[in-house]
């Protein structure tokens, strides 16, 4: 697939500026509050909440402290950001006003409720969870979690560790593995976080929000596809084909996604970044016109 070629391919600063403003990377423009944090998570899409390696999204913690290379501090139990923004972790999804998961290679990954029907038709169940078990798409720790809370939905995390039998502490790698696993294939979601004693509540996404997974069932996978790798190039600007694929969840879905945003004019493949090596997609206006190319320019409101 080849790139547009437009004049000389833009520098990494100058991208690196554009997402800046996109990633709410400038003090002006930090996330100090609820009201900035729901903002900053509805106008990228998806955010992680702490920066991982090799994972290019949004990140919260990063956008709460308005800087482009924050470094995470040792005594992270004591410092106001990481405080902020695990404070914002609890506060949003509790409130219903986005969904939170471990879900993007299994981190804690924020979801804007206007994208959460393609991630939901991208990374859900496409059957019955007792039909995912038999197929042997789901673990036997997984379905008992999954039997527990149709049992009796929500639990806090003891009480699903009581009616799975995994309750001893030797046992909990396995827990929060299967945890993670009914997370990222979007049947559980943390519900609550209660703090007397500390504990998170779960529930079932198709039982706590069915209009929205109704809705996500009637999406076709490559519109929900589209539509997601669309918003997720507005807000990062540039990525590498393998970032893509995290944010859609599976492989199959990158060249037919990647044909139709190259030949609407959205992004520009197999492009190169001075001051990195290799080939990269950039957003097109991002890749003509760096220094002014912000798609969804932020308010400091």
């Amino acid at each position: 697939m080849s790139a547009h070629r437009n004049g000389p391919p833009p520098s990494l600063e100058q991208l690196e500026q554009v997402r800046d403003r996109t990633l709410r990377r400038l003090t002006h423009l930090r996330v100090h509050g609820p009201r900035r944090a729901l903002r900053f998570i509805n106008d990228v899409g998806l955010a992680s909440l702490f920066a991982t390696r090799g994972l290019n999204l949004p990140c919260l913690w990063q956008a709460v402290c308005g800087r482009r290379q924050p470094e995470f501090p040792h005594h992270s139990h004591y410092d106001p950001e990481v405080g902020l923004a695990w404070e914002l972790k609890d506060q949003l999804p509790a409130e219903g006003k986005v969904f939170y998961a471990k879900l993007i290679r299994g981190k804690p990954t924020f979801v804007a409720w206007d994208v959460f029907p393609d991630m939901y038709r991208l990374f859900g169940p496409r059957h019955d969870y007792l039909r995912q078990y038999r197929d042997g798409l789901l673990s036997p720790v997984a379905k008992a979690i999954l039997d527990a809370l149709h049992r009796q939905r929500p639990r806090d995390t003891f009480e699903l560790k009581l009616a799975t039998n995994l309750a001893r502490p030797g046992q909990r790698r396995v827990f929060d593995a299967a945890m993670a696993e009914v997370q990222q294939k979007l049947y559980v979601a943390m519900r609550e976080v209660r703090y007397d004693p500390f504990t998170y509540v779960w529930d079932l996404i198709d039982a706590r929000f069915p209009e929205r997974v109704a809705a996500a069932r009637r999406r076709r996978p490559a519109e929900a596809a589209e539509v997601v790798a669309r918003r997720y190039f507005q807000a990062v600007i540039y990525a590498s084909a393998q970032h893509l694929v995290s944010v859609l969840g599976d492989r199959s879905y990158l060249q037919p996604t990647l044909a139709r945003l190259v030949r609407d004019g959205t992004i520009r493949s197999d492009t190169h970044i001075t001051g990195l090596s290799g080939k990269w997609l950039i957003l097109a206006t991002a890749a003509g016109n760096a220094s002014a190319a912000t798609p969804r320019t932020p308010t400091d409101d």
